[in-house]
């Protein structure tokens, strides 16, 4: 078949199957698997050339570690440190020695048990992420918990990738009877080392000047071209001295993470790894090998099931260990005790290495995908067992949230505005994280110790990237009519549940916010125009106390009359009306007032009183 073919093919597989998993409670990740199943040899034979699609999906899992380096702030690790260090290398390393061992009395070499029991250590990040968001979970003791497990398994996929060939390499001396590795070898490693070492030092030098200037170009499709060159050029890198591209891409995004461009850069990644990491999903589904569910069924869900047991036992033990209740820690123990993503990519490094056969990474492979698919149940059967046994209603009560550092308030636009409210915000700390796509405004914001980040906000994947999702307001304060329109009517779709305050340049901009739903509009001149009639109030004779009534009597009015006039603003010479008749009601108003302070200023009314 031709390319465009192909393509036609695998986006209609994706679309079709992923929405019916989805629907019935899978999620994406088997969605795409099963695609892969449908059109792959063992169903309808559509696709043959499964190993040159595998290669190119594998690009995928390279943007993916480029993303997870990129959340990798140290900030962000230094707060998680005790649970990443804690409870993450113990789960991992008691659920690979309990693996490594059941897999060696099973009779596989050493070598290979062990990489086994790391391999299926690891759980699906895609997974437990998704499922905790469905649950509103993410904040609370399991979804910490689980958070700091994951975070820590992420980073343990790297040095997993840069060990196997050597985990290979011993492992066929040792059959062959040699004694060791060669100096050679040692050297090779010495070099890879020295390689990392260079790109990590150079990198940070390099990077951010060469994303500083083009960002200047103000050309948006050549801020996506240099995101993806530095990811794909990393890769490169790492794979011309014999590491793993996923590596590159991973330290790229590390390098990044503290840069002002982090958001934008994910924006701009995460549609590409998201179609190759579907496309990766569904070459894995067609070359899982169904046969072995008609040899041996039992031999495939034993294994699938023993190791949920294994790992749901070792986490609920973890739980307990650290002070969590019951509760939490058999709901983190049933969201993370499937086989994990990069199992797929583990086990198909270690076959091409040699450090696993080919038919026991296949069998593997499919234990995985069905532990994958049992998770919801596992999930489902937890919350029976919490709702029968615990003393606390968990459907109506949930554990205690956890604070995991998100922005209550999303900036867009950090001029002059937005510098005053994020200026304000500072002195009640309380965390925001500004947008702006001046990256020289950026660059001064960040000097002064601002969370100011280059990124267009009009973008769905900047402002998701920014936390506008777990944010409680949304300010649009961006100097440009149309884009505050456009980034307000985009927030308001997209995430219903947040307040959006918005700055407009006139009267009638604000009217244009109102129509797209923003719950305050807040004319740009209107209350610095307000303090000065006040001071002409008292430059004329007036008292401080009866400058500062008028004024405020004026701006009530007038916002009312905002809101009035807002229906009508279609209607030119209705608005004049209006305006003229508004003009007329508010010069009684002040005349009256006028009227009363006089007859209360009047000789004798105390005396009479």
């Amino acid at each position: 078949m031709s390319l465009v073919q192909d393509t036609v093919l695998f986006l209609g597989a994706a679309v079709i199957t992923v929405p019916v998993m989805k629907r019935l409670g899978f999620g994406a990740l088997l969605g795409y698997l099963a695609a892969g199943v449908a059109i792959g040899p063992w169903l309808f034979g559509l696709v043959s050339d499964v190993d040159s699609i595998l290669h190119f999906g594998e690009f995928g899992v390279v943007l993916l570690l480029f993303l997870i380096g990129l959340e990798l702030q140290p900030s962000r690790l230094w707060a998680l440190r005790r649970p990443i260090l804690g409870m993450g290398s113990s789960q991992v390393l008691l659920s690979a020695v309990v693996i490594a061992v059941a897999a060696w009395l099973f009779g596989q070499r050493l070598q290979t048990a062990v990489v086994i029991g790391l391999v299926l250590a690891l759980s699906s990040t895609a997974f437990a992420l998704q499922t905790l968001a469905e649950r509103k979970e993410l904040r609370t003791q399991q979804g910490r918990a689980a958070f700091s497990i994951l975070l820590f398994q992420d980073l343990a996929v790297i040095p997993l990738l840069a060990v196997l060939p050597w985990i290979a390499t011993a492992s066929i001396e040792k059959v062959a009877g040699g004694t060791g590795m060669s100096n050679t070898q040692w050297l090779a490693i010495g070099f890879s080392v020295m390689v990392v070492a260079v790109a990590v030092v150079g990198g940070r030098y390099v990077l951010r000047p060469f994303l500083k200037l083009v960002a200047s170009a103000d050309v948006p499709e050549l801020f996506t071209a240099a995101a993806l060159l530095v990811v794909l050029g990393m890769a490169l890198l790492m794979e011309e001295i014999g590491l793993s591209m996923a590596l590159g891409a991973f330290l790229a995004g590390v390098l990044l993470a503290d840069t002002q461009y982090r958001h934008q850069l994910e924006g701009d990644i995460e549609p590409f790894k998201g179609l190759l990491l579907g496309l990766f999903f569904i070459a894995v589904g067609m070359s899982m090998d169904l046969g072995l569910l008609l040899t041996a069924p039992v031999a495939v869900f034993g294994v699938a099931i023993g190791l949920m047991a294994v790992k749901l036992a070792i986490l609920l033990g973890l739980g307990l260990g650290a002070g969590m209740r019951w509760e939490a820690a058999l709901a983190l123990g049933a969201v993370l005790p499937q086989g994990g993503e990069f199992a797929f990519v583990l086990f198909g490094q270690a076959t091409s290495v040699g450090a696993v056969e080919r038919q026991t990474a296949d069998f593997l492979i499919l234990a995985v995908a069905i532990t994958m698919a049992l998770t919801p149940l596992s999930v489902s059967l937890a919350d029976r067992v919490r709702r029968a046994f615990s003393r606390v209603d968990v459907s109506e009560a949930p554990l205690p949230e956890v604070d995991e550092h998100d922005p209550r308030v999303v900036i867009a636009g950090f001029g002059r505005f937005g510098q005053i409210v994020g200026r304000v915000l500072n002195i009640r700390r309380i965390k925001f994280v500004a947008l702006d796509s001046d990256n020289a405004r950026i660059e001064v914001a960040r000097r002064f110790g601002n969370l100011a980040y280059f990124g267009d906000a009009n973008r769905l994947q900047v402002l998701e990237a920014a936390g506008t999702g777990k944010a409680e307001i949304f300010v649009v304060a961006v100097d440009n009519a149309d884009r505050a329109v456009e980034i307000a009517r985009m927030v308001r779709m997209h995430f219903p549940g947040i307040r959006v305050y918005a700055r407009a340049i006139d009267r009638f901009h604000a009217y244009r916010l109102m129509e797209v739903g923003v719950d305050a509009v807040f004319r740009e001149m209107f209350g610095s125009s307000i303090d000065m009639a006040k001071a002409v109030f008292v430059g004329l004779g007036e008292s401080n106390r009866r400058a500062d009534e008028l004024t405020r009597t004026f701006k009530e009015y007038d916002e009312q009359l905002l809101r009035e006039q807002y229906r009508m603003q279609g209607d030119e010479s209705e608005l004049i009306r209006s305006s003229r008749e508004a003009a007329v009601h508010l010069s009684g108003l002040f005349e009256h007032d006028r009227e009363i302070s006089e007859e209360d200023k009047a000789p004798g009314r105390d005396a009479a009183e």
